[in-house]
């Protein structure tokens, strides 16, 4: 099995329930998944709507929008237009931080399944979709595990390219519907079908965790479901600890849970700070992390967002500033492009924090930083300017003491390790030839987006990442400059890697 198929280990804090049997198999097939799991309730519309209600089951994607809330929703919808409902589960995991549904669907994709199916069962439903990245495991066990069962309906699997943006609910849809991976410029519900549906039916889509709380709630009912977590946030939920130096670990855990109890069992301390909720979530400082409860109300008093449950601790051995850095760079890259915050401001902010990462201009670049996060709120087509940048200021503030020591002068002298995780294949980038450049700035001119010119002429940086929407002016760029300093550096294909 090549590296990109390799399948997250899991621990459980508590009560196995998502991962059961996990501890004993690598997959489970339906054979195994029958063995480990009770058999499959069948409610009706109602008893499944009611069993949502009362466990308070919310979304697992990162908004935690109430599940019943969004179904009933779909089923108004599909009674007004005389139309059924299409199932969507939504296991493309774009983010690096993040394993639960990729751990999921490749090694419980019945469970999965049977949260996808008790509902298409119950809600009469025309299709079940489930959206996988191209070259994860579930591009693989997903189509196999249909295969070993019963159906309710017909069923696919519809590979996505592996970017950030393409786990964003209206980009997912977008691409089951054979357009562009790319968020909708105008914000519609998939619930209410139209446009923002698959076909154009109404569209019940969870991600994959959310369907598999469903199958154990079901099986459980509701008091035994709630027997774990707080009151008013009942059961379990996955984490994703990320350990530098290996693989990410799916912790299921109990709501309430301690963060400080979860990096323990997980061999970690909290370092220089804990970034909980992945990269459009929020950084806390480690004597606020050590006493976080995870939930959604407990993170929240202390400013922080439990997301998609994506967990990291900074070690102090690192430079801050420069896995941020290294972070937003990437972050800006993975942009749609369809908006002045992600063409602009996110770009901008990268370079500022490159800028201050080195120690450089310091006052400038904070000044920069600041009014490019400014920009990047709350004016975005979709979510991912507002959640890149609290992800930027919550750092600000988490690491306010390195921030002083880089604007003051030139740096905190630590390396950037990159203890952040990012895809190995980083995307296309634009390289400088320094040896060849001549300052003309006539790149700067060609691609004013992605070229910043430095006060001589010359790019402010010898490596700039390309996002698709930017290849038309990088490529025109590489081809007109008069020195042949430019060139494009794409990402090593999979094929090409030796096995």
């Amino acid at each position: 099995m090549s590296a990109r198929l390799e399948l997250p280990q899991v621990h459980a804090l508590g009560p196995a329930r998502l991962i059961a049997g996990l501890d004993r198999f690598q997959r489970l097939d339906l054979a195994a998944h029958t063995r480990v799991h009770p058999p499959l309730p069948r409610p009706t519309r109602d008893n499944l709507l009611d069993l949502a209600e009362r466990v308070d089951l919310r979304g697992r994607g990162g908004a935690g929008f109430p599940f019943a809330r969004k179904a009933r929703s779909a089923l108004a919808a599909a009674d007004r237009s005389g139309t059924r409902p299409v199932i969507v589960v939504n296991g493309a995991e774009g983010e690096p931080p993040s394993a639960k549904d990729r751990m999921l669907l490749a090694r419980a994709p019945h469970l999965v399944l049977d949260g996808a199916c008790l509902a298409a069962a119950a809600f009469g439903a025309e299709e079940i979709v489930i959206g996988v990245a191209a070259g994860s495991p579930g591009e693989v066990c997903v189509p196999a595990a249909l295969d070993e069962r019963d159906l309710p309906c017909p069923a696919r699997t519809v590979c996505l390219p592996e970017r950030f943006v393409s786990g964003e609910s209206g980009a997912l849809i977008r691409g089951v519907n054979g357009f562009a991976v790319l968020p909708p410029a105008v914000k519609a519900r998939a619930a209410e079908g139209g446009t923002a549906g698959v076909r154009q039916r109404p569209t019940l889509l969870s991600n994959a965790e959310t369907w598999a709380q469903l199958a154990v709630a079901a099986r459980l009912g509701p008091e035994a479901y709630a027997a774990v977590g707080t009151i008013a946030e009942p059961g379990t939920v996955l984490l994703t600890v990320n350990r530098p130096g290996a693989g990410p670990l799916v912790v299921e855990a109990p709501f309430g849970t301690g963060l400080g109890e979860v990096l323990s069992a997980c061999g970690l301390r909290p370092g220089e700070g804990v970034l909980v909720g992945g990269y459009h979530g929020g950084w806390l400082d480690p004597v606020d992390a050590v006493g976080a409860p995870l939930s959604r109300a407990g993170l929240a008093e202390r400013g922080g967002s439990l997301g998609a449950g994506a967990i990291v601790a900074l070690p102090a051995a690192t430079c801050p500033l420069g896995e941020i850095a290294r972070v937003a760079t990437w972050l800006a890259s993975q942009s749609a492009g369809q908006c002045g915050p992600c063409k602009r401001g996110l770009p901008d902010a990268a370079e500022a924090l490159a800028t201050l990462a080195t120690g450089a201009d310091g006052p400038a670049a904070l000044e920069d930083l600041r009014r490019a996060l400014g920009g990047a709120r709350d004016g975005g087509a979709c979510s991912h300017p507002d959640g890149t940048a609290r992800f930027v200021l919550s750092a600000l503030e988490v690491f306010a003491r390195d921030l002083e020591i880089h604007v003051a002068g030139p740096g905190c002298g630590r390396p950037v390790l990159g203890v952040l995780p990012l895809p190995r294949d980083e995307g296309t980038s634009l390289e400088v030839d320094w040896s060849r450049c001549a300052g003309h700035g006539l790149c700067g001119v060609l691609a004013p987006g992605l070229v910043r010119l430095g006060p001589h002429g010359f790019p402010s940086s010898t490596s700039i990442p390309v996002a698709p929407w930017q290849e038309h002016d990088a490529r025109r760029a590489v081809n007109q400059c008069p020195a042949l300093a430019l060139r494009m550096r794409r990402p090593e294909r999979a094929s090409d890697r030796p096995r």
